[in-house]
């Protein structure tokens, strides 16, 4: 509390400075508080306009501070972000998201509001190294739990497949346990820099990159490949890491293997991630997955919450093993298939590998 005079301590608080010697006497000493002295929510509303909503949270990504101002807050937002470098060490550039992500590239367009225009960030998540152009792939760093979370249920000499790969968030810590991965991506430049951070991390033998639509990928290398490791005892892992769209494209597995003789055993186990807007976000997910497969997953799969992502919106993470009725199924009923927007579909290189 404050103390204007000697007289305003109480007998106990005066007892306890005569017992450590202090003297019973108020000094008055002038300090000099500068913009040093200043935390970025104290600087900021000193200068905005008064009742304007202060907002100083961003999220990091190595060097760069992305942040996403409200519309009342552009008229500031030059300001805003040179104050955020000012009290950041080490944030050398501000960006500013300018529309909503990007559903076939997962990125998003940005404008720099403070500091250098580098866009190439260097980050370390769970022990793991990854650089990548921000401006032109897609990377949360509020997944690393997630992304902690999956790696660690795969095993040394497991097979995964990485539908939507990114820049490796999931494929190179995998790779990293003695994992095999085969790692796709639409973007162009998500395949360059997951084929980057392989080499960074020096598991490019581990992993087989492919630049392929999603379904592409799944009717390609990942059927080519099931029809062997089914036969032996390799526990099989596929991510399917595109929230907004991955749950569609659970009917490229529907008869996937119908040539191929029927087993029980060792079928792939799927993690299949999806946004719910639903008030049981749980019940929503598993019923969209089970129509998208054309087979009820009740009771044979599990749902994590990943993270809330909006009001009234939640990322989900649907696990499960694909039914053999699924992935055997020879007669089942043709329907249209989701692709990845196909204005920027790639083609794979055949001569598409690790390297």
């Amino acid at each position: 509390h404050r103390v204007s005079s000697i007289s305003s301590l109480s007998e106990a608080e005066a007892e306890a400075l005569r017992a450590f010697g202090v003297s019973e006497e108020l000094q008055d000493y002038e300090v000099k508080l500068t913009y040093d002295n200043l935390k970025s929510e104290e600087v900021l509303e000193a200068v905005l306009p008064q009742g304007q909503d202060v907002t100083s949270g961003f999220s990091r990504v190595g060097h760069i501070a992305h942040m996403n101002l409200r519309d009342h807050q552009l008229p500031f937002k030059n300001l805003i972000g040179q104050v955020i470098i000012d009290k950041n060490p080490g944030v050398t550039c501000v960006v500013n998201k300018t529309n909503i992500i990007d559903s076939t590239y997962r990125n998003f367009c940005m404008e720099v509001l403070a500091g250098e225009e580098n866009m190439v960030a260097k980050v370390k998540e769970n022990g793991v190294r990854y650089e990548f152009d921000f401006s032109r792939v897609y990377w949360n760093p509020r997944l690393s739990t997630e992304h902690q979370r999956v790696v660690q249920l795969f095993k040394r000499g497991d097979a995964v497949f990485d539908v939507f790969a990114g820049v490796g968030p999931f494929a190179v810590p995998a790779a990293r346990l003695g994992a095999n991965i085969w790692a796709n991506d639409l973007n162009p430049e998500s395949y360059k820099w997951l084929q980057h951070n392989c080499k960074l991390n020096k598991v490019e033998s581990k992993v087989q990159t492919f630049n392929l639509d999603g379904r592409a990928f799944i009717q390609g290398p990942l059927k080519q490949e099931l029809c062997t490791l089914l036969k032996g005892e390799t526990s099989v892992h596929v991510v399917m890491n595109l929230p907004a769209l991955a749950l569609e494209f659970l009917d490229a597995f529907r008869g996937l293997l119908q040539l191929e003789p029927a087993c029980e055993q060792n079928l792939p186990t799927v993690h299949c991630y999806a946004f719910s807007k639903e008030d049981d976000p749980a019940a929503d997910v598993v019923l969209r997955a089970s129509r998208s497969l054309g087979f009820p997953l009740e009771n044979q799969c599990s749902v994590h919450f990943v993270r809330n992502v909006a009001p009234n919106k939640d990322m989900m993470c649907i696990r499960f093993r694909i039914p053999k009725e699924v992935l055997f199924c020879r007669n089942e009923e043709k329907t249209e298939p989701t692709e990845e927007p196909a204005p920027k579909r790639q083609k794979c290189d055949k001569s598409t590998d690790s390297t």
